[in-house]
C-alpha cells in the first residue's frame, strides 16, 4: 500500500503545536513553482527560519530508512567507544520487505564501522546490530530513540526499530526538518553519511559501498547531511541539508516513485532556488 492510502492530515490544533522556534516563520514561495513529483515535500531555509515550499507538509507516513538518522544520533549519544568491535548475529537479520545484506551473519567490524554502512549505504544489519548493542539492548535504544525525538519537537514522530524496515516508524516533513537540522549538527553523521564510498574488510575479503544517494559525488551539490529510504509503504525517500546559494536548505522528500524521481525533485529544487537569487545563483 502506498503513502497516499496512508497519509493523514494533522488538525489545526496540532499546526498550532508545530510553533518551536526552527519552523515558525510564513511559508515564503519563491518566483515559481518548482513541480516537484514527490507527493510529500518541504523545502526550509534553515538560514532565516523560513519555509520556501511545502507539499503535504503535515501528512504522517512511514519513512523507512530515514530513520537510521536518529538511530545514529542516539549510538553517538550515548557515548560508547567507536572503535569497538561487533559482531553481527542472526538476530541483526530481516526477511521483511525483502531486505537484502552484505554483511553476513559473524561479520565483526567496529561501530564507527557499523554507523558509516547505515547512514551511507542504509545497511540494515548495521543499523540494527548498533541498535541491540545500545546501553539496555535493543528495547532501551527505541525508547531513546522516541525521546529524542521529543526533545527535538518532533511531535508526530514514533519508532518501533531502529533500521525503518518497521512501517510503524513514522513521522511528518516538519518532524524531519527537525532531525536532519539535528543530524546535521553531529560532525559523524554529516561526514558519515556524505561519503561516496567506503570500504570494509570482512573476514578474509574487502567489500566495498556506495552511498544510496548519488548527489553527494556531483560537484553542483555541497551537501551536510543526507539519508534516503525505501518500503513499499514509504515510497522512495529522501532528506538532505545543502548549502544552495549561500543558504543552509534542509529538503525532505517522500513517497516519491521511480529509481531517479527523488533526486531529480532535489535537482529541480536547487535550480528552483537558485534561478530565484539574486543574479540567477551566480556569484557576484
Amino acid at each position: 500500500m502506498r503513502i497516499g492510502n496512508l497519509i493523514h492530515r494533522a488538525g489545526i490544533l496540532a499546526l498550532l503545536a508545530l510553533a518551536p522556534v526552527v519552523l515558525q516563520a510564513h511559508a515564503q514561495h519563491t518566483k515559481a513553482d518548482p513541480q516537484l513529483r514527490s507527493n510529500v515535500a518541504l523545502v526550509f531555509d534553515e538560514t532565516n527560519s523560513a519555509i520556501l515550499y511545502s507539499k503535504n507538509a503535515d501528512s504522517v507516513a512511514p519513512i523507512a530508512s530515514i530513520t537510521k538518522l536518529m538511530t545514529a544520533l542516539v549510538v553517538l549519544e550515548a557515548g560508547q567507544p567507536l572503535d569497538q568491535v561487533l559482531t553481527v548475529e542472526d538476530a541483526d537479520r530481516s526477511t521483511q520487505k525483502g531486505s537484502a545484506s552484505r554483511l553476513k551473519v559473524g561479520s565483526k567490524l567496529s561501530r564507527r564501522e557499523l554507523l558509516h554502512l547505515a547512514l551511507m549505504s542504509s545497511e540494515n544489519r548495521a543499523a540494527h546490530a548498533l541498535g541491540r548493542n545500545y546501553p539496555g539492548g535493543l528495547a532501551a535504544c527505541v525508547r531513546a530513540m522516541n525521546a529524542k525525538a521529543k526533545a527535538l519537537g518532533m511531535v508526530h514522530a514514533r519508532f518501533f526499530d531502529p533500521t525503518g524496515l518497521d512501517e510503524n516508524n513514522v513521522a511528518s516533513p516538519r518532524d524531519l526538518s527537525r532531525l536532519v537540522i539535528a543530524a546535521s549538527r553531529n560532525p559523524t553523521i554529516s561526514a558519515l553519511s556524505t561519503d561516496d564510498k567506503y570500504s570494509v574488510r570482512v573476514g578474509h575479503s574487502t567489500l566495498e559501498f556506495r552511498n544510496t544517494n548519488n548527489l553527494v559525488k556531483k560537484p553542483a551539490w555541497n551537501i551536510v547531511v543526507q539519508k534516503t529510504g525505501y518500503i513499499s509503504e514509504a515510497g522512495k525517500c529522501l532528506v538532505m541539508k545543502a548549502i544552495i546559494d549561500g543558504r543552509s536548505i534542509v529538503i525532505v522528500l517522500l513517497d516519491s516513485y521511480g529509481k531517479y524521481t527523488r533526486t531529480a525533485d532535489a535537482n529541480r529544487v536547487r535550480k528552483w532556488l537558485e534561478a530565484s537569487a539574486p543574479n540567477g545563483g551566480k556569484p557576484t
